[in-house]
């Protein structure tokens, strides 16, 4: 008699950590801490631009909720995916990058804002066009080129968070001791946070500084919720409510010098959360990634918005949670959309006095100098000229930001280019690295892209045997000496 042999169960493999969907009220929770994260560095660029060109404050409130409804678009683009060309699949968060504030700063105030629209449109073709390619050539931006940027960028608009330290340049008591001390009381209150607090309170230092800074600032000072209660509480993003695009020569050449720049901050942003969620980024990744980025600030400038990327400070909080999932970042784009429709939660970022701002501001900027520091310490700087590009970089980007009337004397359509720093310090540092360190650059890790290793145990005890041998042997010396004198 023959006995059938039962087949064994089939078993399903469990997803990716990086496809896994959680709960739906976990997701949200973990989505709404992403955006807590990311708020007030997202804001802050439309906040910035929108007072440099001169936008009344009503508008400015209507460019924020605009630039929280598309950053959540593309951030479901981006860890979502559509299709076989847009988005990396990974849990990255989108919002307007700093690279381009300061060159957009100057084109606003020399051209307007809807130059600015013109520039992002096409430097948003720019990208798309660049991506397929430009994935590919990694190896010729290394850790020294990228960090020397960042760092640069960081550097670059300290000068903003310093103009609003003092209650806003064009006051006439710029520097009043008022505004210095709340400056001082709300960065105060952000490292007391970032330092004793833990969890998701650390993370949103910033943010909760903002609001306690508000409140002590509103005890001896009202703040005026005018423009809160005159904001609309549903607001749709309309296609060039602010200006009509306007398309300049040298402003457009400008931000494509600046979207390298972007382009090679994406692609550590998404190679940094490849390595963190446990996912092989390739050349295809990488291209996804920008594509989705550069349809972004194509699209988003004809909103009169500005360009996008991924923001570095998520892709360290995914590595603090543990938490991988690509769906729980969709979420947190599902958030921004929903903010970006209601203008009133704009409007109480527009009325947050300048003061308080600047002393967030002083960490927001100065944390991406320190990621451009953290970058430049991983590169080693042994038997190569490294630390000559991250000597030029530094020196010679921050030029105009020390030094603002040195290319005074050049022609105004040039003085657009040389006064922004991170325009030259981008090409000096593709141009320095390629010249000093040659076009062998290494494809993949390597000890040349490693931190100077420290000495090993063995080599260390062995000094140490050596400094005691020299120490008995001047002691018997020394005791010889007095032994003859006797």
């Amino acid at each position: 008699m023959n006995k059938s042999v039962a087949a064994p169960p089939l078993t399903v493999a469990s997803p990716a950590p990086v496809d896994e969907k959680l709960p739906l009220l976990q997701m949200f929770l973990y989505g709404l801490q992403h955006v807590l994260v990311m708020y007030a560095g997202a804001v802050a660029v439309p906040l910035v631009v929108g007072n440099a060109v001169g936008l009344p404050a009503d508008q400015v409130i209507l460019l924020i909720s605009t630039d929280l409804f598309i950053c959540g678009a593309a951030t479901i683009a981006q860890s979502v995916g559509l299709g076989r060309w847009l988005g990396c699949r990974l849990p990255l968060i989108q919002g307007c990058t700093f690279a381009a504030l300061i060159p957009m700063v100057l084109i606003g105030k020399q051209y307007g804002i809807g130059t600015i629209s013109g520039a992002v449109i096409v430097s948003g073709a720019f990208i798309l066009l660049c991506a397929p390619w430009i994935s590919r050539l990694v190896h010729f931006f290394p850790k020294v080129v990228m960090g020397s940027i960042v760092t640069l960028i960081g550097l670059s608009i300290m000068p903003v968070a310093g103009g609003w330290i003092g209650g806003g340049r064009e006051m006439i008591d710029f520097g009043n001791l008022r505004s210095l001390l709340m400056a001082a009381i709300t960065l105060s209150i952000i490292l007391i946070i970032y330092i004793f607090a833990s969890g998701v309170m650390k993370n949103t230092a910033v943010l909760i500084g903002l609001i306690i800074g508000s409140a002590i600032w509103h005890v001896f000072l009202p703040i005026d919720f005018k423009q809160v209660t005159g904001a609309p509480w549903f607001h749709f993003p309309q296609p060039m409510r602010f200006a009509t695009p306007e398309f300049h020569l040298l402003p457009i050449a400008l931000l494509c010098m600046v979207m390298i720049v972007v382009m090679i901050e994406t692609m550590s942003s998404v190679m940094a959360t490849g390595d963190i969620v446990g996912k092989k980024v390739d050349a295809l990744t990488l291209r996804n990634g920008l594509n989705t980025c550069g349809l972004a600030t194509l699209c988003c400038g004809f909103f009169n918005l500005f360009p996008y990327s991924a923001f570095a400070q998520n892709v360290g909080l995914i590595g603090l949670t543990g938490v991988r999932s690509r769906f729980v970042v969709a979420v947190s784009g599902v958030i921004l959309i929903v903010m970006g429709l209601f203008a009133k939660m704009a409007a109480l970022v527009v009325i947050i006095p300048k003061p308080i701002l600047g002393g967030a501001g002083i960490v927001m900027f100065g944390m991406v100098a320190v990621s451009g520091i953290r970058t430049l310490g991983q590169v080693n700087y042994r038997n190569n000229n490294n630390g000559m590009v991250v000597a030029l970089t530094l020196g010679l980007g921050l030029m105009p930001v020390l030094v603002p009337t040195l290319f005074s004397q050049f022609p105004p359509a040039f003085q657009l280019i040389m006064h922004s720093g991170i325009t030259i310090g981008t090409a000096v540092a593709i141009v320095a690295n390629l010249t000093l360190n040659g076009l062998s650059q290494p494809k993949t890790a390597s000890p040349a892209c490693s931190p100077d290793l420290p000495p090993s145990s063995t080599a260390a005890r062995n000094v140490a045997v050596r400094t005691v041998r020299m120490w008995l042997l001047l002691r018997k010396v020394q005791k010889e000496q007095l032994q003859s004198r006797e």
